[in-house]
């Protein structure tokens, strides 16, 4: 009898880790009527707590909210860290990221990402006096970034010296204070502060050459074909009605201080030319 119930106990825990093994995550988002959606913590336009309501806002919170009704179920938003996107997404206390998540091949090697969204660049601002006209003059010279992020893999590429912080605003802080002798991050940061540098602090100019381009994407669980498949359905469908541009025109268009046009389409991405990296 001891020997049967062992057998038994046994079958039960393979058919769990056999039913842990085989699980579905588009089956579970589906049955939970939730999909969480990890964004960012506080960088807009992409992701940043509303001044007035105190609620998550931002170009990747409305675009998880489309993808999440594409689904049919509520969308969850839980602000992460720019360090923690990959992390999040792997241990599985998000579904999803959509939080400016850009294609490298060691983020490649732990999480699944969709078909691009848009083609990013990391630029290089620095103080208007600086002699500096192109990324070369800036090798073995230190460059802030926030940790973690594509902007920390664009300076260490162009062999410079990375000096990270937690947040943009320590980063440009330290350019500022003459700690660093730019910062690095996407276009639509890099363009605000430039702007906003003209009427306070010491005056900041772009360096036109891009220190990278970098395809953009939603970060999901390895080895879920059904998700992936229904994500990048999602977003070729948002794409073909033209409502990924109008959130990115809300967020980052024309009318708003980063006077941006979106030109990309949702194409897989090897298609795309680029250089890809670590």
């Amino acid at each position: 009898m001891k020997i049967r119930s062992i057998a038994v106990m046994a079958a039960v825990a393979a058919g769990a880790v056999a039913g842990y093994a085989n699980a579905d995550e588009l089956a579970d988002i589906t049955a939970a009527k939730t999909l969480r959606c990890g964004t960012f913590a506080d960088v807009p336009p992409f992701a940043s707590p509303d001044p007035k309501t105190r609620e998550m806002a931002g170009f990747d919170v409305d675009l998880c909210r489309a993808i999440a009704r594409e689904l049919g179920v509520n969308a969850e938003i839980k602000p992460v860290s720019v360090e923690a996107r990959v992390p999040e997404v792997k241990l599985g206390h998000v579904d999803i990221a959509v939080a400016n998540l850009a294609y490298t091949l060691s983020r490649a090697e732990q999480i699944q990402f969709s078909d691009p969204y848009y083609l990013a660049k990391e630029m290089l601002i620095v103080k208007a006096n600086d002699p500096g006209q192109k990324k070369a003059d800036f090798e073995g010279k230190r460059l802030a970034s926030t940790k973690g992020s594509t902007s920390e893999l664009a300076i260490r590429k162009n062999k410079s010296d990375a000096l990270t912080f937690q947040d943009t605003g320590s980063a440009y802080l330290a350019v500022q204070q003459g700690k660093a002798r730019g910062l690095v991050a996407n276009t639509m940061t890099t363009t605000k502060i430039v702007n906003e540098s003209k009427t306070k602090g010491a005056e900041m100019r772009m360096i036109e050459e891009p220190m990278l381009y970098q395809p953009i994407g939603v970060g999901m669980k390895k080895d879920e074909p059904a998700l992936t498949t229904k994500i990048n359905e999602i977003l070729v469908k948002l794409d073909t009605s033209g409502e990924i541009n109008q959130i990115w025109d809300k967020w980052l268009g024309p009318n708003t201080e980063y006077k941006m046009t979106r030109k990309d389409k949702v194409v897989p991405i090897g298609e795309l030319k680029f250089e890809p990296i670590p």
